[in-house]
């Protein structure tokens, strides 16, 4: 990532961003202003990750995606119209992209992911990856990581949603707290070990880093292990669901939608079975019903895995505060999401 901090923030640039250079300061928002990013997909989550990192204030965003829109797109995404059916997602996304911040430089690219060589992908900093399937997402990611690209995937599927993350060796800023002693402020006369103490928090800034793990690691992992045998208790179900969707969307090459819904819940129930044979986990560790909610896009599911995702972006590319690392899981049926706290978790020892 070029990171280039010695990037000029106008006038105009420093009014629009000037809550935000408040905020986190001049220095993450350069690095925001040097970033060029890649957002692949432009159903209801790429809208909402697009509106986020765009408002932020990055400099350049390309909206790729080779599909047309459909009337389920038009209920979850809202940077298209519904006269705009039947069109190319993204480039009928780019006007109201564009309104969003004009002082972003914006392109819509109409090819697919595997029609990419190698080369394109090294032209940006940050990779965002949405509607794609476990093939694509493995290779994305692979090629972002050797070039030092940082990479972000996600998806929704109707009640269910996901995001990982992998910004290889990290480096970030964090702000703490501490308790400082401090000696009274009277000046009494007496000797320096009689004065009283008092303590004062006081906020500072450290740096640190952490590594991440490719996301091949990430779902390559041994469930017969003793130390996964504990941890699968305490494993969302939602991981296994959104292996299921990847295998769906590698057999199907499509996601599950509305018009096919009672086929697709008999297609998925058969995956998920499969996935939980090769995997040596049993079956009931999710249930029949996560097949009848995991249709179209649930357009509040979007904002809630949208609104985390941008947000990781901007972290990622700001250096400020502590990334997550690396699985985030939403379940909007029990309305729960699972992240930085989680036994969850994979990391580099």
């Amino acid at each position: 990532m070029s990171g280039d901090q010695s990037v000029d923030i106008t006038e105009n640039e420093a009014e629009l961003y000037d809550r935000q250079i408040r905020l986190w300061g001049l220095d993450a928002q350069k690095r925001l202003r040097a970033a060029r990013v890649l957002l692949i997909g432009l159903r209801g989550l790429g809208a909402e990750v697009a509106k986020n990192i765009v408002l932020a204030g990055i400099k350049s965003i390309t909206l790729m995606d080779h599909t047309i829109a459909t009337e389920e797109d038009v209920c979850a995404q809202f940077l298209i119209d519904r006269s705009d059916i039947g069109k190319n997602r993204a480039e009928s996304s780019l006007t109201r992209t564009q309104l969003l911040n004009p002082m972003v430089e914006m392109t819509a690219d109409k090819e697919s992911v595997d029609d990419k060589s190698d080369e394109f992908f090294k032209n940006f900093d940050v990779i965002c990856a949405t509607c794609c399937s476990q093939e694509q997402l493995l290779r994305v990611n692979e090629i972002s990581f050797a070039n030092n690209i940082k990479f972000f995937a996600g998806d929704v599927y109707g009640y269910y949603g996901y995001m990982f993350s992998d910004l290889n060796d990290h480096k970030f800023a964090e702000e703490i707290t501490k308790r400082v002693k401090k000696d009274s402020t009277s000046d009494s006369g007496e000797p320096q070990e009689k004065k009283a103490k008092t303590e004062e928090l006081e906020t500072v800034t450290v740096e640190r880093e952490t590594s991440f793990v490719r996301l091949k690691e990430a779902l390559n992992v041994d469930w017969t292990s003793e130390a996964m045998v504990r941890r699968l208790k305490r494993t969302p179900n939602t991981y296994f669901i959104m292996q299921v969707l990847h295998a769906f969307r590698s057999q199907e090459g499509r996601q599950p939608t509305v018009k096919e819904a009672e086929s697709d819940k008999e297609k998925l129930l058969k995956l998920r079975d499969a996935i939980s044979e090769q995997l040596h986990i049993k079956p009931d560790i999710v249930g029949d019903d996560f097949a009848s909610h995991c249709v179209a896009e649930l357009s509040p599911v979007c904002a809630i895995l949208g609104g985390i995702l941008g947000g990781e972006v901007i972290k990622a590319v700001s250096q400020k505060d502590v990334p997550h690392n690396n699985f985030f899981f939403y379940n909007g049926v029990e309305g729960s999401g699972m992240r930085d706290k989680s036994v969850f978790h994979f990391h580099k020892n």
